[in-house]
């Protein structure tokens, strides 16, 4: 592996110039950075980061604290992250909360001992744990907004009402919420903006709360036999729809000919199920981009313009909703 020294000797500088060019410095003339810089890529030449860590107090790696990696939200949501992180030169550390809180300050309390320089953090519930209030480094929240907190996250309230106007468009006045769970904010949001979207002309059959990890209660499932006249179920994430499309189509109702289905995410299952999951697509990719940025520009020291950042989310329709 070529060291600094190796550098230094192609370009015929001293180590000193060749790490002030490394590291961006402004006491090294742009010709002789292009040199350095040329040469460090011809000879395969990556700093130590280790070595780096100890001098600077920096150790250029990021913790991200997501609640549940069995929701392929999540797994997707730490690809773009991971993904936008190694293209600024970051190492992500990350930890699964297990859904649980406890998990999640055990994990949190982890990433301040390994010396992070900052973390990414989706909360599993409302109440904000000791170890954050204890750490010295930068966070910025996704998906679940919490006051205080710089947070990237969509548009949940516009996908709530997206919801609304497609199920008027396909013929669906009387309609069954598969909610997701009270306690989490982007639920309570996509819930409100279903039904503040057209409450005259809307109207809830009936309504039972589901985790977002979809598992569905004995009192999900004797609603989605029952159905009370509904003719469209509205879940809270995509993961409820997919369980509760799986439990109907066990007990020979189809989907959509029986009653139609609808959910939230667009997940990569969303596209393999049988039928196809109509459903409302975050943009990940821009999420978990920006995420990583804002956090950049907290560990530089820049002060943030907005706390929060806002992305639109789009309706995908497929098979899972028959008109009427």
């Amino acid at each position: 592996m070529a060291t600094i020294k190796d550098v230094a000797a192609k370009v015929g500088v001293s180590v000193a110039t060749v790490s002030n060019a490394l590291n961006d410095k402004p006491n090294v003339g742009s010709a002789v950075r292009r040199k350095i810089l040329r040469a460090a890529k011809e000879l395969g030449y990556r700093p130590h980061r280790a070595a780096q860590a100890m001098r600077k107090g920096r150790t250029r790696a990021i913790g991200l604290v997501l609640p549940d990696l069995t929701n392929p939200f999540f797994p997707q949501l730490a690809q773009t992250v991971e993904s936008k992180a190694r293209e600024l030169g970051l190492l992500v550390c990350l930890i699964d909360s297990q859904d649980n809180a406890a998990g999640e300050a055990d994990g949190l309390t982890l990433l301040a001992q390994h010396g992070v320089d900052g973390i990414i953090w989706c909360p599993v519930g409302p109440r904000i744990p000791q170890p954050i209030h204890m750490l010295d480094r930068p966070v910025v929240l996704v998906d679940r907004p919490r006051p205080g907190f710089a947070v990237v996250h969509s548009n949940n309230l516009m996908g709530g009402q997206l919801l609304a106007q497609y199920a008027l468009r396909q013929g669906h006045t009387r309609v069954g919420l598969l909610s997701g769970p009270r306690s989490v904010a982007s639920a309570q949001q996509r819930r409100d903006g279903f039904l503040t979207a057209h409450p005259q002309r809307l109207e809830i059959a009936w309504e039972v709360r589901v985790g977002f990890d979809g598992l569905l209660s004995p009192e999900a499932r004797a609603a989605l036999l029952e159905r009370r006249g509904a003719t469209l179920i509205v879940a809270g994430n995509d993961l409820i729809a997919i369980n509760a499309l799986r439990f109907l189509t066990q007990q020979n109702v189809r989907v959509p000919d029986d009653v139609s289905i609808v959910g939230f995410d667009d997940i990569s299952w969303a596209r393999i199920v049988s039928p196809r999951l109509t459903t409302i697509a975050q943009p990940l990719a821009a999420i978990g981009t920006r995420a990583v940025q804002l956090l950049q520009e907290r560990m530089s020291g820049t002060a943030i313009a907005s706390r929060a950042t806002v992305f639109d989310v789009t309706l995908v329709e497929r098979e899972s909703v028959k008109s009427i």
